[in-house]
């Protein structure tokens, strides 16, 4: 099969490298993102695709649209028997999609129609998924809306952020698209339309999705921790400076420490969503739903990231002290 591959992130890698390692799929070249200003020095840098594609002496295309008309004369130039598209960045415009034999086959990282959007990974996490999966599809003019290929399920650990959860996906979707496409070109896999009214939407993410809401359940903020790192993780305020956090649900209170439970103020802190308690090693905040979480770290604005006890000691934490807007 003659394909084109196209494709911007990590993500997109392992599949991209799948390919190149098996001769009956010919890649004709990678169309990826333009180069962007990335991390702290915002310095100029390639893409992993990009990176691969070079380094395996590839053609490489970068339009700043795909939907200009130079990308449309290059795709009928080369009419490729197929298009792999995944986690390229932009919507492909309807006139495009005819102009592969295949079409374009996109690798998601949900069960669709489940979960459709730029976000899917992380939001099955911060919902409390345990199970999610991958989807290749055919894309057609909606979002994520086209017809179904092959679906495989896949568990979600319980301490699994999205960082760790994408990159198993990411590789086991790589003999997915191979089994996709060898069945596309045998004509044994004929798309499926989804069913619509089944679908959820997982938006991109904002800064404000990782805003600690202290009424939820310390297993709900604990998803949402997950769900949402690296980017824009979970924060609230301490004493007016923004801060982030890092910990997990505590078991019950009959399993936090007996000093603790002994201590006073317990009672009044642990009733009161965004509270502080505890002391020395164990520092916990009272959630929503009678439930805590043991807080494990704490990173201060425009400081670095210490432990509980650290951030306890450097504050003089006193018990029953809040975090969130007062």
């Amino acid at each position: 099969m003659r394909l084109l591959f196209c494709g911007t992130p990590q993500f997109a890698v392992p599949t991209l490298k799948h390919l190149l390692a098996r001769p009956e799929f010919d890649v004709l070249g990678v169309i990826s993102q333009p180069d962007r200003p990335r991390g702290r020095g915002q310095q100029i840098s390639v893409s992993p695709v990009k990176d691969v594609a070079l380094a395996a002496h590839l053609p490489v295309h970068q339009p700043e649209k795909i939907r200009a008309p130079e990308v449309q004369q290059l795709l009928e130039r080369l009419a490729p028997d197929v298009i792999v598209i995944i986690a390229y960045g932009q919507i492909i415009p309807a006139r495009l999609l005819s102009i592969p034999k295949h079409g374009w086959i996109n690798l998601h990282a949900s069960l669709l129609p489940k979960y459709r959007g730029a976000a899917p990974v992380h939001w099955a996490i911060a919902n409390g998924e345990t199970q999610t999966g991958l989807t290749t599809m055919r894309i057609d003019a909606g979002m994520d809306t086209g017809g179904i290929l092959l679906q495989r399920e896949m568990e979600i650990g319980p301490a699994e952020a999205a960082p760790e959860l994408a990159a198993r996906m990411s590789e086991a979707g790589a003999p997915l698209v191979e089994e996709t496409l060898r069945g596309l070109d045998a004509g044994t896999i004929v798309p499926r339309p989804q069913n619509h009214a089944e679908a959820t939407i997982a938006p991109i993410l904002k800064k404000e999705d990782g805003r600690i809401a202290w009424n939820s359940s310390a297993l709900e903020i604990y998803n949402r921790m997950r769900g949402f790192a690296p980017w824009p993780g979970a924060y609230t305020t301490f004493r007016g400076q923004t801060c982030h956090l890092w910990g997990e649900p505590a078991a019950n209170d009959a399993a936090l420490p007996a000093e603790i439970r002994a201590d006073p103020s317990f009672a009044s802190a642990r009733s009161v969503p965004g509270a502080l308690f505890g002391g020395k090693w164990d520092w916990f905040v009272a959630c929503g739903k009678a439930t805590a979480l043991r807080l494990q770290s704490v990173k201060l604005e425009g400081r670095k990231q210490v432990s509980a006890a650290e951030f306890a000691n450097g504050a003089r934490l006193k018990s029953a002290e809040r975090f969130g807007d007062m």
